[in-house]
């Protein structure tokens, strides 16, 4: 992705290609180029210092022609509505992908949390959620973690709805804390999720996991919890980073004592016995596995040539761009694309909403044991479509997912 290319003009160029590749009929493809609905929304909030604070906030839906929409809310200085029309256009393509009855959606909130109370967070959650009241709710659309919210903040906008609605209404959003209704599993099913493809990626082209290198950009919840479940069953973890920066150690690290470092130190970066490396470098590591997890536009045109990975997994969203993905395909690497890799997060949010709807709770063993046959299938899904096509893995990806919504919409015809 170059400065002028957005991330939704990298989503946009991949339904292209899958367009291409399906033969889409022209007015589908239209369709779904474009949202469904963009909701702007100014968030004022009062500031601790008494002083008020104006933010901007969105939540777009993309298409709900297979369920609900369903996507995360993200507080982040760099949000767009641009940005978050590309990863609602991407979470329509990821539920159909793992087979879920969802659509696509986004929502996200311009501000910096790091600079913030966390009463000033939740003020700011729930003026949020009451302006949003109108297009949210367990059958329409339900939100979800992503970028520095968390299950706290799921729960502000638990209560918040709830407080309007009149009782309590746990299937309005998932990621919650477990004592108000959230799953178990559900922190780290995205983790979780990018494991079980790595595993199976590295099955498919005879990579021994024992002793597998494993480089980790991202060292936040799926980047973290991905390194310890690696470390785990094997793994040796050589390098991590955050924003600050990033750490390598050929002999390996253990990702429990280097996150003990971050939450002191607020950083991986000056961990003992390591060489400082940036996060460009750590793309450039010499390993067998590479998880992008931090942010969209990493691996592009500019470096793809010097990606050493046998297998890349798509912990992000978006991290890779399509001249990228060329580029690693004819090189011979294995990537598992965002919309398949990370899929474990919204298929375990899909089974805490079933929870909910139900008033069921299940047990850990119970969740993960339906993560893993979810994820081993769309995986072999999306494998055995690519060896059919003789495509790569990401091709395959969007051709499984936009083909099902596509279906889906022919199905649906129009109304009115």
């Amino acid at each position: 992705m170059t400065k002028e290319q957005t991330a939704l003009d990298v989503a946009c160029e991949q339904l292209c290609i899958a367009a291409e590749k399906l033969g889409l009929e022209p007015e589908i493809h239209e369709m779904l180029k474009y949202p469904k609905r963009s909701l702007i929304v100014s968030i004022t909030v009062k500031m601790d210092d008494g002083g008020l604070g104006v933010f901007s906030g969105c939540r777009v839906q993309h298409w709900d022609a297979r369920g609900p929409f369903k996507g995360g809310i993200r507080y982040h200085p760099n949000v767009t509505l641009s940005e978050v029309t590309a990863l609602a256009m991407w979470m329509t393509w990821k539920c159909a992908v793992v087979d879920i009855p969802y659509g696509g959606a986004k929502g996200g909130v311009c501000c910096n949390p790091k600079k913030m109370s966390k009463g000033e967070l939740e003020r700011l959650t729930r003026r949020y959620t009451s302006l949003l009241l109108d297009f949210i709710g367990p059958y329409r659309d339900v939100p979800a973690p992503d970028v520095y919210t968390d299950a706290q903040t799921m729960a502000w906008i638990m209560d918040t709805y709830s407080q309007f609605k009149g009782y309590s209404v746990p299937e309005c959003v998932t990621g919650k804390p477990i004592s108000i209704g959230g799953s178990e599993g559900r922190e780290e099913a995205t983790s979780l999720g990018v494991v079980i493809c790595a595993r199976e990626a590295a099955k498919r082209i005879g990579l021994k996991l024992k002793g597998a290198t494993l480089a980790v950009q991202g060292f936040g919840n799926v980047g973290w919890n991905a390194a310890k479940m690696a470390h785990d069953m094997g793994w040796k973890i050589v390098a991590v980073s955050d924003s600050v920066g990033g750490i390598y150690n050929p002999k390996g690290l253990d990702p429990r004592k280097v996150y003990e470092h971050k939450s002191k130190t607020g950083s991986v970066v000056n961990y003992k016995g390591c060489k400082k490396i940036t996060n460009e470098e750590l793309l450039e590591t010499k390993c067998d596995i590479l998880v992008p997890a931090a942010l969209e536009n990493q691996i592009t045109k500019a470096n793809a040539d010097r990606i050493k990975a046998k297998i890349v997994a798509e912990g992000a969203n978006g991290p890779t761009t399509p001249h990228a993905d060329k580029a690693l395909y004819e090189k011979g690497i294995t990537l598992v694309p965002d919309i398949l890799a990370n899929a474990g997060g919204v298929t375990a949010s899909y089974f805490e909403w079933v929870q909910n709807l139900t008033r069921e709770h299940w047990t850990l063993e119970e969740v993960n044991r339906k993560l893993e046959i979810k994820m081993v299938k769309a995986f072999n899904d999306v494998c055995n479509l690519a060896k059919k096509e003789n495509s790569d893995m990401r091709t395959a990806a969007l051709m499984l997912g936009v083909g099902r919504v596509a279906d889906a919409i022919r199905t649906l015809g129009l109304w009115p």
